[in-house]
């Protein structure tokens, strides 16, 4: 009896030992098959979505944001180009060092942050930087005398361009909204700040995150004076003492500079021209929480226009900047217009 019980254990165990190996035959067959499938779906992914800035990349065009109940589009339109999120407005790589996104990760996400930000439409994206700069001149009638014989800097309220673009800028730097610098780095919107020292100077530190975004600070003056009133060498201490508050500040002395209230005189181009400046940009049109104002008579954004608003907040306005911002992008979105940034184009 005990001979036939050995035999039959011995049974048991030679077809377990068979079964289990059969059992592993099974699962080497299928993680082969799911290894396969794994890359061909990133084959497929590579090849619909790319990497930003290569071939087969693209990026979402203007369109109403979907609602919170709608699915976001799996892939943006072809044909359209993708921004990579890790690169500043300036093109430097993101510190963290990321790889870029795809096309679908990066439509998917300004689909959420025009959701998050209540826009109406999902903003444009910018064309790539033109490789060759306009030339920027003095807008007619924004002469002074001997402009060109003494090499004045140009004051212009127009980028020269066909291109469907306009460029934001802000002014002096009073209201210090967190939610703002959130906004504008959440939607990768680029915008061009022209500062004043004496309201800034209480926190330096809130410019320099916005400088670590990419975005280009400039000179608005010490005190933001009417300078047509000063004499030159007054003027140049407002001008090129901004100049020093921002080479000490933010390691840079600006190209650009914006006289307070857009007046300024031949001894403003002067000064202005003697302490590093290049570019004297005004601006087509001005934007507010509740309203926008307009240069032109026909009340019209034109390509290349430079807008104007100002950081203030509720103290002084209806709302507050990010109400501002959506104002500004649900408009020139609407019209077809990308925000560039002004400094790719000088």
């Amino acid at each position: 009896m005990r001979l036939v019980v050995q035999n039959d254990k011995k049974g048991r165990l030679r077809l377990r030992g068979a079964r289990l190996q059969g059992a592993r035959l099974r699962r080497a067959r299928l993680r082969g098959v799911v290894a396969v499938l794994a890359v061909a779906a990133i084959a497929s992914g590579c090849a619909q979505g790319g990497i930003a800035g290569q071939p087969g990349g693209g990026s979402p065009a203007a369109g109403p944001v979907p609602s919170r109940s709608a699915d976001a589009p799996a892939s943006p339109p072809q044909g359209t180009r993708t921004p990579d999120s890790t690169r500043r407005p300036d093109g430097t790589r993101a510190p963290d060092g990321r790889r870029p996104q795809s096309a679908q990760q990066a439509h998917a996400a300004r689909v959420a942050a025009a959701r998050r930000w209540r826009l109406a439409r999902v903003p444009l994206v910018p064309p790539p930087p033109p490789r060759s700069k306009p030339e920027i001149t003095t807008r007619k009638g924004f002469e002074v005398d001997g402009h060109e014989e003494l090499g004045l800097p140009p004051v212009f309220t127009t980028v020269p361009t066909t291109r469907k673009i306009v460029f934001l800028t802000i002014d002096d730097g009073a209201e210090k909204d967190p939610a703002f610098l959130r906004m504008m780095s959440d939607l990768k919107v680029p915008y061009t700040a022209f500062l004043s020292d004496y309201v800034i100077k209480d926190d330096y530190g809130y410019f320099e995150r916005m400088r670590r975004t990419g975005t280009g600070l400039h000179n608005h003056t010490l005190h933001h004076r009417y300078l047509p009133a000063l004499s030159y060498r007054r003027q140049q201490y407002e001008i090129c003492g901004m100049q020093d508050v921002m080479e000490e500040r933010y390691g840079v002395r600006p190209a650009l500079f914006r006289p307070p209230f857009g007046n300024y005189d031949r001894d403003t181009l002067r000064a202005a021209r003697s302490c590093g400046v290049r570019y004297v940009p005004l601006w087509n049109e001005e934007v507010f929480v509740d309203h926008w104002e307009y240069r032109e008579w026909d009340r019209k954004i034109r390509p290349g226009d430079i807008v104007l608003s100002h950081f203030r907040g509720r103290g002084e306005w209806k709302g507050t900047m990010p109400d501002m911002i959506r104002r500004f992008l649900d408009k020139v979105t609407a019209e077809g217009f990308a925000v560039a940034r002004l400094e790719d184009y000088l």
